[in-house]
């Protein structure tokens, strides 16, 4: 828990602060940036909430924090309400879980409120009020992990919603080895009409990615936008298995269409169909020559 003694000097004065706890993952950053900025390494805060919507993202910055490194110096006496807006609506039935878990580096997971049965997008942090927000939106059916990497509290959802945990077999490891549904090769796998998994071995071997509706494009770590606001990215000094083959990955997501990137690590990405393709063709090109 974020604490005073700790706060860092790099914050204005106020309620709102980080301490030197942060561990630089960029999740309050794009949560608020009207709150949070980077300086020296770390987040902190640049400009004290002053309207509700403001106070709003910084309190689900501050619940998102996988290390509990924002506090506030008076007690929110609204956070209870503010748990209540967990999952947070991105668009249409698909939500941004929050609670971001310091096991997977606080990745972001997300929540698709599906007519065959609810998908979780990998796991988040295995909260009390998140679990029972989830329950009152009709619970999880299939638990939908994109990689190796972000897993996080997995097994405690499986275990509460009774729900099928899906991992390429590439990808399970002995703390993922009990994963009902193991896919294996690089064909797509249709797990509902409308729901799409694409191996892209790449970032890890067993990488897959998930597209809802030809429109939603949930990418864990294989594609994602920049934190400094650059377009499509991958990450380089991160490919833990083959940088070649994440091309050649990439090169495959051009044989589909969508309008929303919803990385895991990086920030998310929104635009029409058409410029999504350019911005994907620009970071193949990028990645060519890296």
């Amino acid at each position: 828990m974020a604490t005073v003694a700790k706060r860092r000097s790099q914050n204005s004065e106020g309620d709102f602060y980080v301490d030197s706890t942060c561990i630089d993952c960029d999740t309050c950053r794009w949560m608020s940036p009207e709150t949070f900025h980077r300086t020296e390494e770390q987040s902190a805060v640049y400009h004290q909430p002053t309207t509700p919507e403001e106070r709003l993202t910084a309190l689900q910055a501050l619940l998102s924090c996988p290390t509990a490194s924002i506090g506030t110096t008076e007690k929110a006496k609204d956070i209870k309400a503010v748990q209540e807006t967990f999952p947070i609506p991105i668009e249409d039935n698909v939500y941004h879980c929050g609670y971001h878990s310091e096991l997977s580096y606080a990745a972001a997971s997300y929540f698709i409120q599906h007519p065959d049965g609810n998908i979780l997008v990998d796991s988040p942090r295995f909260a009390s009020p998140l679990v029972k927000r989830l329950e009152a939106l009709g619970g999880v059916r299939w638990l939908y992990l994109t990689h190796r990497d972000d897993v996080a509290d997995w097994r405690k959802f499986r275990e509460h919603f009774g729900c099928t945990a899906i991992l390429h077999a590439d990808d399970v490891s002995e703390k993922t080895r009990d994963v009902e549904m193991q896919l294996t090769g690089e064909e797509p796998v249709t797990l509902a009409a409308d729901i799409t998994i694409i191996p892209v071995p790449g970032h890890t071997k067993g990488h897959t990615v998930l597209l809802y509706r030809d429109k939603f494009l949930f990418t864990g770590d294989h594609l994602a936008r920049g934190s400094s606001g650059q377009h499509l990215t991958a990450f380089r000094a991160y490919c833990w298995y083959s940088w070649p083959q994440q091309i050649e990955s990439m090169r495959k997501l051009q044989n589909y269409t969508f309008e929303w990137i919803l990385p895991g690590h990086g920030r998310r990405y929104h635009s029409d169909r058409a410029t999504m393709q350019q911005e994907l063709a620009q970071c193949i090109t990028w990645m060519e020559a890296h």
